[in-house]
């Protein structure tokens, strides 16, 4: 006991006697920025110190080695014992044979064989790739944040369909007064003009009918187009043309549509001219399943009518012989098709419940029941389609369309399919023609667009970005399912073909396998076919068209054949023959 307590007063005078070396080269950390990320390793085990004289403290655990300037002794060993940590040299190097601490400064240039060693690996290609991937994936994150913070209301395209004179512009125009997008002097101005020209009860429809033509007939002629909103969602109403001779019309606004409204006139004699044969109104039904549309709301409008008086006999009339039929169509009578008895003159069933005027129906109204359906599948993430449905010239070149996937803003570079076209975005007109900074998936829009005149624009020509251009194709394969046809089809066919918002003559060229009720393919192509069958063909165009597999595009897949005023067949398409595409990336 007293050896260890004269060891400690040894090491207490000596470390007492130390003085600093003020001339040491100071220490200065270095970092190498290019090094790999941090991985340990196994530890190697140090080599064996320098074997000490035996002292009287042999057995205790060897002291830590301090070296402060000079050099230090290795007679200190009869300290008291302290775990051992990696020596520490500040100034000139210990003499003591522990190994030297992995940050100790680099007094002396390394050896060849320690540079192979403890020197950093140049950096990793592989390593620089994937942090660059995720610094893009953190920016797309950042982008999305703000685009969804921007549109923080979903968008819903609604169309209203139906037969001519069933109440369709009446039923927008009103809607559009009672969410206020219409202001009350702006109506009483459409109620005198409309007064003037003896058409006393057309002033509500005036707020969607704009041009002259079509006010003095009182007939839609173009798939008109408004907006409006409520508390939970954003809307575009698409107004439909009714009478037979403007159904291309009708075709390229179901294109553009996520929910329809079928509008019935309950009036006596109005619903049955409608829905027997040469009606528009089993026609429109068949198109608007065609363009992809699964929420079909009918409005049994008029109920109001003196013919009518709110009879729920007449309202189960109607319910009972739209049903089957639209069953037929492909809709579900229980998931699929909602009821809604109204009057769009009144506005009775359209933004308020009707109340005591139909007591036997508790049911929603007509704004209540579009915010309670479920929300539609967008692709925001997904290739950037907008099919354009409209051009014009103002100040530029301006399209409309609806965006089927993807995303836009300002200044964006954009290509005009198939026309191979670069173009940019200008500018983005969202609702009430205000300017918008972007636009997502869903979005009815009009663009203007910069470096492309408008000459070179159609409708039917479809915007995307420049990484993920359409398929351009003059041929193809598709599953068609003949709907009405007079006589019988076969090979050399020439119809008019549908697709999205383009139109386009087209022959069937070859008819390859005939397909039964439980879709089993015949081995050889058939001569013909006819009503109610179903048959694999292979399609010519006239001209290159934008579309791809229904599969993975189904807006840009499915299609309608009309002929002579009549639709003689839907499809959705297989498979693409003849193909081009161009990425303007490269």
């Amino acid at each position: 006991m007293a050896n260890q307590q004269d060891n400690v007063d040894d090491v207490t005078k000596k470390t007492g006697e130390m003085s600093l070396n003020v001339g040491a080269k100071a220490f200065v950390p270095k970092f190498n920025v290019k090094a790999p990320a941090f991985a340990p390793r196994k530890a190697t085990q140090p080599a064996a110190p320098v074997a000490a004289a035996p002292t009287e403290g042999a057995g205790v655990a060897k002291p830590m080695t301090i070296s402060i300037g000079g050099s230090s002794s290795n007679n200190t060993t009869e300290a008291v014992a302290v775990p051992k940590p990696a020596t520490i040299s500040i100034g000139e190097a210990s003499t003591s044979q522990a190994p030297a601490a992995t940050d100790a400064a680099p007094a002396a240039e390394p050896t060849p064989a320690e540079s192979s060693v403890d020197s950093p690996a140049p950096a990793n290609p592989t390593t620089e790739a994937a942090t660059n991937e995720v610094a893009v994936e953190e920016e797309e994150e950042e982008d999305d944040d703000e685009l969804f913070n921007e549109h923080t209301k979903e968008h819903t395209n609604v169309i209203f369909i139906g037969h001519v004179d069933a109440g369709k512009s009446t039923l927008g125009g009103n809607i559009l007064f009672l969410t206020g997008m219409v202001d009350k002097r702006t109506m009483e101005k459409y109620e005198r003009e409309a007064k003037e020209a003896g058409r006393d009860s057309w002033y509500l429809s005036w707020a969607l009918d704009t041009n002259q033509e079509e006010r003095a007939k009182g007939k839609t002629v173009e798939c008109g187009r408004a907006f409006f909103e409520t508390d939970k969602r954003r809307y575009t109403i698409l107004d439909a043309p009714g009478h037979k001779n403007f159904v291309p019309s009708m075709v390229g606004g179901a294109a553009q549509a996520d929910v329809a409204v079928l509008v019935i006139s309950a009036r006596r004699g109005e619903f049955e001219t409608g829905f027997e044969r040469g009606g528009q109104t089993r026609e429109h039904a068949v198109l608007v399943k065609t363009a992809g549309v699964r929420t079909l709301i009918v409005a049994i409008n008029k109920m109001d009518d003196p013919t009518v008086g709110w009879d729920k006999a007449r309202y189960d009339e109607v319910t009972s012989k739209l049903t089957p039929f639209l069953k037929k169509t492909g809709y579900s009578p229980k998931t699929d098709i909602i009821y809604i008895p109204m009057s769009g003159y009144t506005g009775a069933g359209v933004k308020d419940r009707v109340g005591s005027a139909c007591s036997w129906y508790t049911g929603p109204s007509l704004l209540e029941t579009l915010d309670g359906l479920q929300s539609v599948e967008r692709k925001t993430n997904g290739p950037l389609r907008i099919p354009i449905s409209e051009k014009y010239r103002d100040m530029g070149t301006i399209v409309s369309g609806k965006i089927e996937s993807g995303r836009i803003r300002i200044n964006q570079k954009m290509m005009l399919m198939p026309e191979k076209h670069i173009c940019e975005v200008s500018n983005i007109y969202g609702a009430n023609e205000a300017e918008e900074k972007t636009a997502i998936s869903g979005d009815n829009v009009r663009i203007k667009l910069r470096g492309i005149d408008d000459g070179l624009v159609q409708n039917g020509h479809v915007l995307v970005d420049l990484k993920h251009p359409c398929h351009i194709t003059r041929e193809f394969d598709a599953l068609l399912i003949i709907r009405e046809a007079k006589n019988i089809i076969t090979s050399g066919y020439k119809s008019v073909l549908h697709v999205h918002t383009a139109t386009e003559e087209v022959i069937l060229s070859k008819l390859l396998h005939k397909v039964n009720a439980k879709n089993q393919r015949s081995r050889a192509p058939p001569p013909f076919i006819k009503q109610n069958e179903k048959c694999i063909v292979r399609i010519q165009t006239t001209k290159p068209i934008c579309v791809e597999r229904f599969e993975d595009f189904p807006q840009l897949g499915r299609f309608t054949l009309r002929d002579e005023g009549k639709t003689i067949a839907v499809g959705k398409i297989l498979k693409l023959v003849e193909t081009n595409t161009v990425n303007a990336a490269n």
